[in-house]
Order: C-alpha cells, then sequence, then structure tokens
C-alpha cells in the first residue's frame, strides 16, 4: 500500500472522544470517594485489562504539585496544574472532613467558578457538595447529602435545597452524592451515558458490584433518631433498629431507658408526634423498602427480616404506608432504573 493510500486509511479512521474528568481533592479528602468513582472509570474505560485510559480520562487538578492528604493519612499528589476548565466534560470536588477550616484555597474556589461560568458541569462527592455550596454554586440546584451531614447542610446553607434520601442527585450542571459506595453509582450512571452500557457493566462486575443503583434509590440508612432532641427516644429509636427483626417488646424498649410504657408513650407523642409502636413500624417498613430496592430477596423473606410472620400481613401494611405493595415499588424501582436518564448534566 504506497503513502497516499495509508494516509487516506488513517484520515478515514474514527477518533474516539474520551470521557474528561478534572478531580479537585480537599484537604483531608475521604479516600473511598475518590477512589471508587476514578476505579470505575478505568474499568470503564480499560481494554484487556491494561488499565488503559481508551474511553475516559482523568486528571488531579491542584494550584500546587504538593501531596494532599486524605482524612485516613494516604496522600495523592496531583497529575495537573489548573488548566482550562472547558477541557473537561466534569470537575469532581471530593470533599472530606467537614471540621477542616479551608478545605481548599482561593485559587481552587476561583477556578470552580471559573468552570461553572464556562458551563462545565459540577460534581460534589462525599461532602464535596459543601465546597461548592459554599462558593455559591449550589444555590439553583437540589443537591444530595448523606444523612449524617443533612442537619449540617441545612444550619449553614438554610436557603439552599438538600436532600438526605437519595444515593446521588443530577440536577442539570450540578451533579452530588452521599459519599461511600455512592461515589460508584454516580461514576457509573455518566459512563452509562457518556461511553456505552457494555462499559458501565464491565465496571461494576469487576468491582464485584452486582447492579448499578440509580439516582431514585435510596441511601441504606435514614434514622428517626437524627430527628429528635431527646436523648432518651434516641436511644429507644436505636435499639428498635438493633431489634426489627422482632424479639423485644415496647415495654422493654421503655424499660431499658428507666421508664415505665406509659411515660415512653407520651415522651413520644411529645416528640415524635407518633407511638412507640407506630415508630416501630415504620422502622420496619422503611427497612423493608430498602431491602426491596436494593435486592432480588423473595418477599416472604423481606417480611421475614423485618419481624412480619406473613406476607398478607406485611404486603397490608406496606400499602397503607406507601400506597403500593411491595411487588409494585420494586417493579417502578426498576422501570425507573431502566429509563434513559439524558435530561441528566447536559453539556
Amino acid at each position: 500500500m504506497g503513502h497516499s493510500a495509508q494516509s487516506s486509511v488513517s484520515e478515514a479512521a474514527p477518533q474516539v472522544r474520551r470521557l474528561k474528568i478534572g478531580f479537585v481533592l480537599a484537604r483531608s479528602f475521604t479516600l473511598s470517594a475518590f477512589a471508587l468513582f476514578v476505579d470505575t472509570l478505568r474499568l470503564a474505560s480499560d481494554q484487556l485489562d491494561r488499565s488503559g485510559r481508551v474511553l475516559a480520562d482523568w486528571q488531579v487538578l491542584g494550584s500546587t504539585r504538593h501531596l494532599i492528604a486524605s482524612s485516613c493519612g494516604v496522600q495523592v499528589a496531583p497529575t495537573s496544574d489548573f488548566i482550562d476548565p472547558g477541557q473537561f466534560d466534569y470537575i469532581a470536588v471530593v470533599g472530606g472532613l467537614l471540621t477542616v477550616e479551608q478545605p481548599v484555597d482561593h485559587e481552587t474556589i476561583r477556578f470552580l467558578k471559573l468552570a461553572a461560568a464556562k458551563g462545565v458541569p459540577l460534581i460534589g462527592l462525599c461532602t464535596g457538595s459543601f465546597i461548592l455550596a459554599e462558593s455559591g454554586l449550589m444555590k439553583t440546584h437540589e443537591t444530595c447529602v448523606s444523612w449524617l451531614h443533612y442537619h449540617e447542610f441545612r444550619e449553614r446553607f438554610p436557603d439552599h435545597r438538600v436532600r438526605p434520601d437519595r444515593l446521588f442527585n443530577l440536577d442539570r450542571k450540578r451533579g452530588s452524592c452521599a459519599g461511600g459506595s455512592s461515589a460508584a453509582d454516580l461514576a457509573a450512571a455518566l459512563v452509562r451515558r457518556h461511553i456505552s452500557r457494555d462499559a458501565e457493566r464491565n465496571a461494576l462486575e469487576v468491582l464485584q458490584i452486582e447492579k448499578a443503583r440509580s439516582q431514585f434509590d435510596i441511601q441504606t440508612r435514614q434514622p428517626l433518631c437524627e430527628h429528635v432532641n431527646d436523648a432518651r427516644v434516641a436511644a429507644v429509636l436505636i435499639n428498635m433498629e438493633q431489634h426489627l427483626e422482632g424479639g423485644i417488646t415496647i415495654e422493654q424498649l421503655a424499660a431499658s431507658v428507666g421508664l415505665s410504657r406509659r411515660q415512653l408513650e407520651r415522651l413520644f407523642t411529645e416528640k415524635t408526634r407518633m407511638s412507640p409502636a407506630l415508630a416501630f413500624r415504620r422502622l420496619r417498613l422503611d427497612r423493608a423498602r430498602q431491602i426491596l430496592l436494593t435486592s432480588k430477596k423473595p418477599i416472604i423473606e423481606v417480611a421475614l427480616d423485618v419481624g412480619f410472620v406473613n406476607t398478607s400481613h406485611f404486603t397490608k401494611e406496606f400499602r397503607r404506608t406507601y400506597g403500593q405493595t411491595p411487588a409494585e415499588i420494586r417493579d417502578s424501582a426498576a422501570r425507573k432504573r431502566e429509563a434513559p436518564q439524558e435530561a441528566a448534566l447536559p453539556r
């Protein structure tokens, strides 16, 4: 083949457009959120198990090349200065300990504001959403945070919309997640959108994650005790959570905090506006709902896991609480996961 023929073949070869992510690491950042997100990208991008950046690419961006220490002490070196944010499809801010007074420097804030001005979608991983909110970049977007950090977010940013129920959230030009394994779910959603379903599946299988969870899936724990200001009520609610399968009575729960049943009922009515029995049932049904949405367990096994002795009673109570049967809510969640999410974070 002559030189001209080789040139024409080369020119005709399709150019693969890689998904490009820029990471900004806060001081004392959460290593798991960063590692799970970037490893999902790596495995989705890879070919022949060589850790190649075939379909995705990423850089750790910083105002300096100094090592950045995570909350567990492991340090990561930036791989790039703050270059034009328009070169990236997304900028992901990895947060960490909320006790750090200045998690990022002023130059980093300027970079994030420049990225927002250029229309580059911004993502807050774990408490990275706090950094974005502090920079004034989440005011018109809904933020997802862990239930652990919900009250602190509300206190710091009372005029922001926030939800502690979802694993992650995609709202126009902003993304946010609760942290932990939800970072992999958020990364998988972006891989599915920008690369392919096969790439998403490959990444999750290698990570030993059974299936991708969508932004409609709920966080695994949202304790009622986070919303009460009485130590005795909080202690009883925690005790209930440890006995969802049964085996403890209201009298025993009352005795565990030095009260009679009647005293506990009055206290619960005052502090939670529900009886101890109703609170216990709500905890059991909330747990059942979470199992239904995140596993393939038969409904009878789910019922037994949360203390119901038969499916009919469980189904009746579940429908009365959520307006759907266990089978209906599971089917509805499956349809939502299968539906395309084309409106998420457009470029």
